[in-house]
């Protein structure tokens, strides 16, 4: 008897999260070496553009919910890889800022976050690579 696929696998929603699923798994194991969680890379990658943003703007940008952005923030800033500080603009905001240790610590999962993008480009091709990137900001 043929074995065939399971329906499910059509829907591009499906492809979209078994996809995210499996970059997820092997991006998390590479970011684990360095003590780092995705979701943190995500922050530390964000602040290395000096621009100052709320944590209402950094929770949008780094995809996380503010309660949830709060808690990771406390462990960052213990692990000294952030700061707070004031906002100039309204003293009520908060912003993030990296730390000198933040921003080595950076240095390193980056090379980790470019060797898994590299691995994938190098499955699919770079002009589908940029064309994939493009159709996913359409999306999102």
């Amino acid at each position: 008897m043929e074995t065939r696929e399971n329906p499910i696998q059509d829907y591009l929603s499906y492809a979209l999260a078994a996809a995210h699923r499996k970059m997820s798994a092997s991006l998390n194991a590479r970011l684990k070496k360095h003590g780092i969680q995705i979701e943190a890379w995500r922050i530390l990658e964000t602040l290395e553009t000096d621009q100052r943003l709320t944590m209402g703007q950094l929770a949008e940008v780094v995809l996380m919910n503010p309660p949830t952005l709060t808690k990771l923030v406390d462990r960052l800033v213990s692990d000294g890889l952030v700061h707070r500080q004031v906002a100039q603009a309204d003293h009520r905001q908060i912003n993030v800022l990296p730390t000198a240790l933040g921003k080595k610590r950076m240095l390193q999962v980056r090379e980790e976050v470019q060797d898994q993008d590299a691995a994938l480009e190098s499955l699919i091709g770079k002009d589908d690579a940029g064309k994939l990137i493009e159709l996913l900001r359409g999306i999102a």
